[in-house]
């Protein structure tokens, strides 16, 4: 770890935050624009509740006057301002870190993407990593499919999970957990002959051929090429089956992916996703 310079480094710090909120129009992450903004950009209590920080931290930070902020913490500030991969390095480097951590790095959207999701608020939708990582849900996807954003370790990965975690199937159809088990294997070892040895995709695959036997057994198939359909079928402990359809919109040099789901109208999966987006998390909170 590098250390901090307690003037300078924070003085920078906060000017690079405030350069960056300035930066920020409403716009950007779905808000109004409203009257009387007297200064451009965000107001510090908008980009507060984007980071999830107080309003007061985050007037401190850029005062230069705040406390040296952790790593999370400084991922969770790169986040809410839509930062690109560079200025959150940036960000990093002025917090007095060389860089952040590669788990830190996975879990970072891009602006792009960010933009997307801020305008499907209403939609059911949700950001994943190169290796299945749930990074950014909406409402409705937590809704669908549970808080996938919470687990940390080889659990953040959806592959690990429905290997290991008997949970991670239920919200699926029964009828679709075979093909769904050869497509996650296949799409891994995909991912391990292009990443290579030493590579997260391969590492994770060790472990899962340790903890899995179906896992184990799949891998030696050496299947390839196996993609997901667009029509998913879910049974959901709430509202009970529904056949979604699943639209993918790639970001490659983050190797990171929109997800978002939609039904046909006028069936009865598409009355029971928008009874999922009007009645939110709060219902459906429990696992």
């Amino acid at each position: 770890m590098v250390t901090m310079n307690q003037t300078s480094d924070r003085a920078a710090l906060g000017e690079f935050l405030r350069t960056r909120r300035a930066a920020l129009q409403p716009a950007d992450v779905g808000l109004r624009h409203g009257h009387r903004r007297r200064t451009p950009g965000l107001r510090r209590e908008e980009v507060a509740e984007l980071c999830a920080v107080s309003a007061d931290y985050f007037a401190r930070l850029e005062r230069g006057t705040g406390p040296r902020p952790s790593e999370p913490m400084i991922a969770a500030l790169a986040r809410g301002l839509r930062l690109t991969p560079e200025e959150r390095d940036h960000l990093f480097l002025l917090a007095g870190y060389r860089t952040a951590r590669r788990d830190l790095r996975s879990r970072h959207v891009g602006p792009g993407l960010m933009r997307i999701v801020d305008g499907l608020a209403g939609a059911t939708a949700q950001v994943m990593g190169p290796l299945g990582e749930t990074l950014l849900q909406t409402p409705s996807a937590v809704a669908l499919l549970g808080d996938e954003t919470r687990y940390t370790g080889n659990a953040r990965c959806a592959a690990y999970r429905w290997f290991t975690d008997p949970a991670a199937r239920e919200r699926y159809d029964p009828a679709e957990h075979e093909k769904n088990s050869r497509i996650t294997v296949a799409q891994l070892r995909g991912a391990v002959t292009r990443d290579g040895p030493g590579s997260p995709a391969a590492e994770l695959a060790d472990v899962l051929r340790r903890a899995s036997d179906e896992f184990a057994g799949l891998w030696e198939r050496h299947e390839v090429g196996l993609r997901w359909s667009e029509t998913k079928r879910f049974a959901h402990p709430q509202v009970g089956r529904l056949e979604l359809y699943c639209q993918v919109l790639l970001e490659p040099d983050e190797g990171q992916s929109l997800l978002v789901f939609t039904a046909t109208p006028g069936t009865e999966s598409h009355e029971k996703l928008a009874l999922l987006g009007v009645l939110g998390t709060e219902s459906f909170a429990a696992e």
